[in-house]
């Protein structure tokens, strides 16, 4: 089957086709490093992590590209509070923290958190800050083509004119004349309200260290100007790929699809955006405090099951969290693990195997897998195959096919692998002398247990399944006997 994805733009799911034969080019918008990471930040992440490992699973060579935008309003009004009476907004908040620390610290915070969960690093992660010549170039170039103009008002702004670019609004399928005014700046110093700043020049009371000379005068870039340039520097002017949270559409993504196609470069083949995270059914607010962050779902669950939930609806559907959400994902990931770990003690494998895209990979991987993802990367019916592979398998384990087993067990392993799953440490049962006294003590009462059902002392035996299992020792029969494991929080 043909790669196919849905394409924003056309709204029609597209045959992939790279731009350049065996390659792949792929930009998604990384964070605006002004807070903590939320849950829609990590969700995205994984999203497009999963494309990445699809498409290299497929074959191509991936490049991608994850922006930080490290200079913007919010982050210096998030920095301004911390040399104020409030600034104590959050357990990690500094005092009197300049913007640039600022931004750095929570760049962090986010790369911790995509580690945590598995997300591979992209290619290049470029930061806004280190592109200031690339984007007074495309201010230029904008200018020259008569699509911006510098402020009306000698504010030292660049404003994109939106009215000199028929198409805009074409990506969210909006007329100009319905749109509301930009926000990003005083509308005295525009030909249009809904004219977006390229550049802001720079205001009294601002940090001197948050501008940059440019021809129009001192100041930042505007959020939108920094992605395209960007992009096209590292990617170049046309590239596969174009990603982000659908909550970016409009105006960021409209506006950088304006700005860049308006200056002359045919820029993204396809627009993907993943969908949003709700909270039983609402939007999740910090106002109405229905929020869950992805570090309070890892103080809930190990990284391995958070990866699972935040990854198996399809990318582009809403994602609903209930406080029952990570218990159903627990249960799901135990049943795939519990299958690796008997499987793997029968038939010799590694309970975990590094990631691997080789012919061996692809012969494991089962077709309906490949159909399901090759199909707008259908994660919740590749699911499916998944949790059905782990049945076949425990099927054969009470029967003894060992090679019926070894294939499910291969399928199993590349089938996790290529959604991440195997990229967050699964827990290992731990090694030392209280863990050798524990297996001698347990297989004593599972010596005892087996005695008393050959005499057929139904009581004995559920008496010593129930204490071990008050114990946290889960006990599974089987045809070869009892086997035994510690139950997972």
């Amino acid at each position: 089957m043909t790669l196919r994805f849905y394409d924003t733009a056309s709204a029609e799911v597209r045959d992939f086709v790279p731009l350049e034969q065996g390659k792949a080019s792929v930009y998604y918008c990384g964070a605006t490093v002004q807070g903590m990471p939320h849950v829609g930040h990590v969700r995205s992440a994984i999203a497009f992590d999963q494309l990445t490992r699809w498409l290299e699973f497929r074959g191509l060579r991936v490049t991608v590209v994850r922006n930080v935008t490290d200079i913007d309003d919010k982050i210096l009004a998030k920095s301004e509070q911390s040399f104020g009476p409030d600034w104590a907004d959050e357990p990690t908040a500094r005092k009197d923290e300049e913007w640039w620390a600022l931004a750095y610290r929570y760049e962090q915070e986010f790369e911790n958190a995509y580690e945590s969960l598995g997300v591979q690093r992209p290619t290049y992660e470029p930061r806004a800050t280190g592109h200031i010549p690339e984007m007074h170039a495309l201010i230029q170039r904008l200018i020259d083509r008569g699509h911006a103009y510098p402020a009306l008002d000698d504010s030292g702004d660049v404003y994109f004119d939106v009215r000199s670019w028929s198409k805009y609004g074409s990506l969210t399928r909006q007329n100009i004349d319905d749109m509301q005014g930009a926000p990003d700046a005083d509308p005295r110093g525009k030909r249009d309200p809904r004219d977006f700043a390229l550049w802001k020049g720079y205001k009294d009371g601002e940090p001197v260290t948050a501008k940059w000379e440019s021809p129009w005068g001192a100041g930042r870039p505007g959020w939108h100007l920094e992605c395209s340039a960007m992009v096209t520097k590292y990617l170049g002017t046309r590239f596969d790929i174009h990603g982000g949270g659908l909550d970016l559409r409009f105006p960021h993504h409209e506006n950088e699809m304006a700005q860049s196609q308006a200056a002359g470069d045919e820029f993204a083949n396809f627009w993907m955006h993943n969908g949003m995270v709700t909270y039983e059914g609402e939007k999740m607010s910090k106002s109405i405090g229905n929020t869950v962050s992805p570090a309070e779902m890892l103080e809930l669950a190990s990284p391995r099951v958070v990866r699972y939930y935040l990854g198996q609806a399809h990318y582009r559907s809403v994602l609903d969290y209930r406080p029952t959400s990570l218990q159903e994902a627990a249960a799901a990931v135990e049943r795939i693990d519990g299958f690796i770990a008997k499987a793997a003690a029968k038939v010799g494998q590694q309970t975990s195997e590094p990631k691997s895209y080789t012919e061996g990979a692809q012969a494991a991987m089962p077709a309906a897998f490949v159909a399901a993802m090759d199909d707008d990367l259908n994660v919740p019916q590749a699911l499916g195959v998944l949790h059905e592979t782990v049945r076949a398998g425990n099927t054969a384990l009470a029967a003894g096919d060992l090679d019926a087993v070894k294939d499910a067990l291969s399928s199993v392993h590349a089938m996790t692998s290529v959604l991440g799953l195997d990229s967050v440490k699964r827990p290992e049962a731990v090694q030392s002398r209280e863990h050798a006294a524990l297996e001698v003590l347990v297989e004593a009462q599972l010596e005892a247990r087996a005695a008393a059902r050959a005499n057929k002392d139904w009581a004995a035996s559920d008496a010593i399944r129930d204490t071990l299992a008050a114990a946290g020792v889960v006990v599974e029969d089987g045809a070869d006997g009892a086997t035994w494991s510690l139950k997972r929080d």
